[in-house]
């Protein structure tokens, strides 16, 4: 037999698995964990903390190792959602209106309901909390969520939580009205999920289930016994807890797992787990031997998780091809058969990664990226943060604008030599420097005219405090110095103790 002959039918061969991959419609579990970094998992190496159970699922999936997202919570999980940087979402914050999605932008949620599937969110939005902007109007139709960036944090305008709500017990939003639960926060949010798929698996219609933690976001409160596990260890108080909260999400994906088997769904399931951002209370036991972390625009602040575990469909394997947040979207498209057309088509800049779930080792074409903090001051030109913690990465380069405003202050390092980047090669490449940086000054031009949050300002009190006190009675007091200065923040931790943030 020829050679050619050979390569016409691997052809034919690998044409025939990308085609079941395409349009097959599983089920999907998507888990988002909440400042959890690459390194806060034992399989990467962490000398600390154990993680048996998202070991084993890592184990199980194919693991994109190069997979970048953005420095924080709300830009990134706008990337995700829409197929396109945050910044042309007008998402460009976490707080002070900048957090709201734009509502021109089509969601995957949206996407695949149109395609028949059931829409469930658990745990954190942090894209909107007045009403057009809540998920029941961006594709979900179930709907059981906490408000603003955390459970209890209260910030002046539109992005706020319960007042005084609390990681245990909390008050959480469900389909439009407040529910009082029993329970740890991220036991209460596994339990609903797990009680809405077990609704929707004999349904025959498949299921999207969308189980987003506010853990291990700060403040740092674990359950005790979790907390337990770590001490006397000799690290730092917060990082107890953290560690804590992290093994309580491990034993909650365990049981998860474990319930997809004991229902028989488990081959028909899609589950796929990420962060949201590099790591905070943990690098500084392990960070992966990376630079920097949450809230730059470092290797360590952007660097993610990405596990894809579908048995008897994928194999687990690495796939170091560099893949990103903007890539879901029309991955979970092309998958669930719906395809991106009609106004998502203009909107999504991502790539399907359905030729990589295929063959991890198949062609990817290179590409740059694009990062950047964010969060100058409210009413600002964004111009003048335009070269602040930003950085323009592709496979080998990355082009990194740490403390630059106006003007650029760049450093080049090569991620193949130099992964951690340690040392500084932009005097000897001064032609990758100007072509990243005319790449970077290009995509913000592009970036600009769509930041449409900027100038929003929003209500005197929170929506999530205004259908709590509508609902329990009572009514809030806006604390007026704050609403003057829209920087600050009330936040409430555990007890409801007020603090500034």
């Amino acid at each position: 037999m020829s050679r050619y002959l050979l390569l016409i039918i691997a052809l034919m061969g690998s044409a025939h698995v990308h085609a079941g991959i395409s349009g097959k419609r599983p089920n999907i579990v998507f888990l988002l964990t909440d400042d959890q970094g690459y390194g806060d998992l034992s399989a990467h190496g962490n000398p600390v903390l154990k993680t048996p159970h998202l070991d084993q699922l890592r184990a199980e999936s194919i693991r994109f190792t190069n997979f970048q997202v953005s420095p924080t919570c709300a830009p990134t999980r706008s990337a995700l959602f829409t197929g396109r940087h945050e910044f042309k979402n007008g998402v460009t914050h976490t707080i002070l209106e900048r957090e709201r999605l734009t509502l021109h932008a089509v969601t995957i949620a949206q996407v695949l309901q149109s395609a028949g599937y059931a829409t469930g969110i658990f745990g954190k939005w942090h894209l909107g909390d007045e009403a057009e902007y809540r998920p029941d109007r961006r594709g979900f139709s179930e709907v059981f969520i906490h408000g603003g960036g955390g459970i209890g944090q209260i910030y002046p305008g539109s992005c706020g939580d319960a007042p005084d709500n609390s990681y245990f017990y909390p008050f959480i939003l469900h389909n439009g009205k407040f529910e009082k639960t029993n329970g740890y926060c991220t036991d209460v949010f596994y339990a609903q999920a797990a009680r809405w798929i077990e609704a929707q698996r004999t349904s025959g219609q498949p299921f999207f289930a969308y189980i987003p933690t506010n853990a291990p976001h700060g403040p740092y409160i674990a359950k005790p016994e979790d907390k337990a596990l770590y001490e006397g260890k000799g690290l730092p108080a917060d990082t107890e807890s953290f560690f804590g909260m992290i093994h309580n999400i491990d034993e909650n994906v365990g049981k998860l797992l474990a319930k997809l088997g004991e229902w028989g769904i488990a081959e028909d399931t899609l589950v796929i787990f990420m962060n949201d951002n590099g790591g905070t209370a943990g690098v500084k036991v392990f960070n992966a031997g990376m630079h920097g972390a949450k809230g730059t625009a470092w290797i360590g602040g952007t660097r993610a998780n990405s596990f894809w575990r579908w048995p008897g469909t994928l194999t687990p394997a690495d796939c170091s091809a560099l893949a990103a947040h903007i890539d879901f979207f029309p991955t979970l498209a092309e998958i669930s058969g719906a395809g991106v057309a009609g106004a998502a088509k203009a909107q999504v800049e991502g790539r399907s990664l359905v030729s990589l779930l295929d063959d991890p080792s198949a062609e990817w074409p290179d590409r740059n990226l694009f990062t950047h903090q964010g969060r100058w001051p409210k009413l600002a030109d964004p111009n003048s943060a335009k070269y602040r913690m930003a950085a323009v990465r592709n496979s080998r380069w990355t082009l990194v604008s740490e403390k630059g405003a106006a003007e650029p202050s760049w450093q080049l390092f090569d991620l193949l030599a130099d992964f951690g980047q340690q040392r500084d090669v932009a005097p000897q490449h001064p032609e990758i420097v100007d072509e990243l940086s005319r790449e970077f000054d290009r995509w913000w031009a592009e970036c600009l005219p769509l930041m449409v949050n900027e100038k929003a300002m929003g209500p005197a009190i929170n929506p999530f405090q205004e259908i709590y006190y509508q609902q329990y009675g009572g009514s809030p007091t806006p604390d007026a110095l704050d609403r003057m200065n829209p920087q600050g923040a009330l936040t409430f931790g555990a007890g409801g103790k007020k603090k500034k943030g």
